[in-house]
């Protein structure tokens, strides 16, 4: 059975910092791709951050330089820290485990709310 669980969100001041954790169980996690998405009240689903399992990172423009997303392959776990964080980042952010080629597969975790005060 897949889970990612996420944790770390939080309601936070502008300016502030945190870190999301996805601890994934179920799945080959060294060769799965990981992504965290984020969703706010009344918006689509977006990419924030995804890592390969090699370690290639690419980031939606809104955050860069700002977020960074890194994995441990030994606690099959992917974080996304978060600094600077702006009112316009409160959304509830989703992990997503995928790979594109055999074996593939798509799994989504159950979220985790992000809050962020002016």
């Amino acid at each position: 059975q897949v889970q990612l669980v996420e944790s770390g969100g939080s309601l936070v001041q502008a300016g502030g910092s945190l870190r999301l954790s996805c601890a994934a169980s179920g799945i080959i996690f060294s060769i799965a791709d990981m992504g965290w998405y984020r969703q706010a009240p009344g918006q689509q689903r977006e990419l924030v951050a995804t890592i390969t399992g090699g370690g290639t990172t690419n980031y939606a423009d809104s955050v860069k330089g700002r977020f960074t997303i890194s994995r441990d392959n030994a606690k099959n776990t992917v974080y996304l820290l978060m600094n600077s964080l702006k009112p316009e980042d409160t959304a509830v952010y989703y992990c997503k485990a995928s790979r594109n080629w055999i074996p593939r597969f798509s799994y989504w975790g159950q979220g985790t709310q992000v809050t962020v005060s002016s």
